[in-house]
């Protein structure tokens, strides 16, 4: 169960996708009791956000110095921007941070000796990798705790980021790996519904009807898998009568080494990840 203690200042610079969806997760929660400011570039961005409550939103345009003024008032600072711009932000904003301020890395690919190099030994850095169902509360984010980071701190985070979904703590080196399966896998599981509803298509249905069957037989499997805490293996079976049709269609899915497919999916999702934190 999630810590209902509330959470202190928070500021999230560059509050795009992600860093919106921590946001609005943060304010439903209500824990946000010691307010969070958020940056944006324009102010069309910024007034998106002004109405929700406890936030104060930066259009980086009207103030230059939002940034730096919303880390030096924040007792956890979110990196959200683009990766290639967060050395800057970084050294814009390193003068001002106070002795135990939490920077946390919401950056794809920016590794914790990156944010360590440029900010003091007395700030703390984390590294996320959150993912997109984040936007509706049911995300997983990968948590890794920097040099400095001390369990308490990792503690804070955590519950930041349980606002929106599970939190799943690793070591950095399983950062990349974890992004394969949590950050990727949105995108799997969209492909087999993408193709399932083809299928649907391709047994009579209309478009609206074959897309509904398929969107919710996944939805639904998956709640069930949720609610019943069964492994997910034993799950199939009891939907796999013998000699049954569906029995039928498992063995071709079989015949196709989905085992083979997705572990080499993930492979290669992890080749690019090194490639890009190479800057390849």
């Amino acid at each position: 169960m999630t810590d209902s203690a509330p959470l202190p200042p928070i500021a999230i610079l560059g509050a795009g996708s992600m860093g919106g969806a921590i946001l609005q997760g943060l304010v439903e929660s209500g824990l946000a009791a010691g307010g969070v400011t958020v940056t944006n570039r324009t102010a069309a961005k910024a007034a998106e956000l002004a109405d929700l409550s406890g936030v104060t939103s930066v259009a980086l345009e009207d103030q230059p110095d939002g940034n730096r003024d919303a880390a030096a008032s924040a007792d956890v600072v979110l990196i959200g921007v683009k990766p290639a711009m967060v050395p800057d932000l970084l050294r814009e904003i390193a003068p001002v941070l106070r002795p135990g301020t939490i920077v946390v890395s919401v950056a794809a690919g920016v590794t914790i000796a990156t944010f360590e190099g440029i900010l003091s030994d007395d700030v703390a850095v984390l590294r996320s990798m959150p993912n997109t169902p984040s936007l509706v509360g049911k995300g997983v984010t990968g948590l890794a705790a920097g040099t400095h980071a001390h369990p308490v701190q990792t503690a804070v985070v955590r519950r930041l980021f349980e606002t929106v979904g599970t939190v799943v703590e690793v070591p950095e080196a399983q950062i990349d790996p974890l992004s394969t399966i949590s950050g990727s896998g949105p995108a799997y599981f969209f492909l087999v519904v993408e193709e399932f509803t083809k299928a649907a298509r391709a047994q009579g249905f209309a478009e609206a009807e074959a897309r509904l069957m398929a969107e919710q037989t996944f939805i639904g499997a998956a709640a069930l898998l949720a609610a019943s805490g069964e492994d997910p293996a034993e799950l199939r079976r009891r939907v796999t009568s013998p000699k049954g049709t569906t029995e039928r269609a498992i063995a071709v899915l079989q015949e196709a080494r989905l085992d083979d497919v997705f572990s080499r999916a993930a492979d290669a999702a992890l080749a690019r990840a090194k490639e890009l934190a190479a800057g390849a």
